[in-house]
């Protein structure tokens, strides 16, 4: 990645933000809203039942490794970052 002033960089990073929270949020809120609807069974308990306890919460782990490793190529490319040249 090529060096970005300041600006832009907080531009970019404040983007990433509020695009993995509108995932958090519709992860979230969107599992508990239509979890009903999930009625079959799966391995005896209600599908929706493991959507809600498992799937959203791989989902939160991947918004947390997405966004590390998303700042954390974003620090190396500043020049003089806390990161710098250890990419």
């Amino acid at each position: 990645m090529t060096p970005v002033e300041p600006t832009a960089y907080w531009r970019r990073n404040r983007r990433i933000v509020a695009g993995l929270l509108a995932v958090w949020f519709a992860v979230g809120f969107g599992v508990a809203w239509f979890a009903r609807d999930l009625g079959f069974g799966f391995f005896g308990w209600p599908f929706s039942f493991w959507v809600g306890a498992q799937g959203a919460l791989l989902v939160f782990l991947a918004i947390i490794g997405a966004y590390a490793w998303v700042m954390n190529r974003m620090d190396a490319a500043q020049p003089g970052g806390d990161h710098a040249g250890h990419e």
